[in-house]
């Protein structure tokens, strides 16, 4: 039975309530773009009913169109949808901050003492509870997004191109899109169709986020305004701090957030070459330390390019290490994540209108069905990691990962507490020598 008390879909908050859900979301977004997303589907959709499931699914397959962490930009997108273009920008920055303060805080703890002892314990008990809300959250979207047989078979051969085929994310877009316009062809439905509009936040929309009416002017005037945005930091910081590293971090961040498809994992191999093999900034044993720390840490797992900046930095054999390192960690992050604002804002006044064409909501429809494979695939290398690690099989993890998935399952336990818990597991652990 429907809750009486629940408020309609599209009833829009007040911008400085939306504000301290951002905040909070940023601070709890544990678990990867999965559980981040999850997160966002439970709260905004099944408990405030902010946006309608449909919008929030053409969001979602939006974001995961374009380069760059598809949670932060789902974030963005649905803090336009409910505010405009300040409501995006306050969404996306909000969901990216805590994790980058923890990120750069955790990455001057690895420079200075390498191994982290009690924090590595900590790290240990969260990545079995992470690997739960992963596959709660497949769950989760897959029994929403997953209406029809063909769904179902389109988000199992994703999961197969990617994990035993090893295809580029972007190719499985591209045949999930392909196989959502065929479907459209004639008279019949498509088993892909995401359906009919949702309501608008608050009735009306707010102004900037009516179609625009001279669109190629207004992209001409946003990519304006984002160039400036990335070149006057870049600019202050060279003249600042010199040229080294700082020219190499902003040049190799900057590519990454054109082609980071498919999230971090699709983007990781080409900077991991860049930042060991050509620049020297770090060790893979140090790269592969950044990966476990951006895991366990609130945000976009794309914070761990955050983590390489500040080595960047810290090995560029400056004077003051700590000063040269923070800044390159800074630069970095914002280089990564600015381009991610200007795809939403400038592509979003067309999301909602993409369920009018059929062939584009067909298309639509199976790019999101394909995504639930390929959030699978991150569970699965993320359960390969926890659950066989070099030393054998664990045991312990694998049954504090069923533990927290019944948890999930059976009882609704908010995911924040399961993320204290696995905390307070490892540590216990680590202290009591077992």
């Amino acid at each position: 039975m429907p809750d009486a008390s629940a408020p309609a879909f599209g009833d829009r908050p007040s911008y400085r309530t939306a504000l301290g859900y951002w905040l909070r979301l940023g601070c709890l977004s544990f678990g990867g773009p999965a559980g981040q997303i999850a997160m966002m589907q439970h709260d905004l959709v099944d408990k405030h009913r902010w946006i309608g499931q449909r919008s929030f699914l053409r969001g979602l397959s939006f974001a995961t169109l374009l380069p760059g962490p598809e949670a932060q930009q789902l974030a963005t997108y649905i803090g336009w949808r409910l505010h405009g273009t300040w409501g995006g920008v306050a969404a996306g920055t909000l969901f990216v901050l805590p994790g980058a303060l923890c990120m750069l805080v955790l990455s001057y703890i690895a420079a200075v003492h390498g191994e982290t002892g009690a924090v590595g314990a900590i790290f240990d008990g969260l990545k079995p509870v992470v690997v739960a809300v992963v596959l709660h959250a497949v769950w989760r979207i897959g029994k929403k997004a997953l209406q029809t047989w063909q769904a179902a078979a389109l988000a199992a051969a994703a999961f197969v191109a990617i994990h035993f085929l090893d295809i580029g994310f972007p190719w499985v877009v591209a045949a999930a899109a392909l196989a959502g316009v065929l479907s459209a062809r004639g008279d019949a439905a498509s088993p892909f169709a995401t359906g009919g509009h949702a309501s608008a936040a608050g009735g009306e929309l707010p102004d900037d986020v009516l179609l625009p009416a001279k669109p190629m002017l207004r992209f001409a005037g946003l990519s304006a305004v984002f160039a400036a945005l990335w070149a006057i930091p870049v600019a202050g910081v060279l003249y600042a701090m010199g040229s080294a590293p700082f020219a190499d971090v902003a040049a190799l961040f900057t590519k990454a957030a054109f082609v980071t498809f498919g999230g971090a994992y699709a983007v990781l191999p080409y900077v991991a070459d860049a930042a060991v093999n050509l620049y020297g900034w770090l060790t893979p044993a140090d790269m592969l330390n950044g990966l476990a720390l951006a895991e366990t840490t609130p945000g976009p797992l794309i914070l761990v390019l955050q983590y390489v900046g500040f080595f960047a930095g810290w090995n560029a054999g400056a004077a003051d290490p700590l000063t040269t390192a923070t800044v390159a960690a800074l630069l970095a992050t914002y280089v990564t994540f600015l381009p991610s604002f200007l795809f939403i804002l400038a592509g979003a006044p067309y999301v909602e209108g993409l369920h009018e064409n059929k062939a584009a909501s067909a298309a639509l429809g199976a790019i999101t069905a394909a995504v639930v494979g390929v959030i699978l695939n991150l569970g699965v290398f993320l359960g390969q990691a926890v659950f066989w690690p070099a030393s054998g099989v664990d045991y312990v993890a694998i049954a504090v990962a069923v533990v927290a998935l019944g948890l999930l399952v059976r009882v609704g336990l908010a995911i924040h507490w399961l993320v204290i818990a696995g905390a307070a597991f490892g540590l216990a652990r680590y202290l009591l020598g077992l």
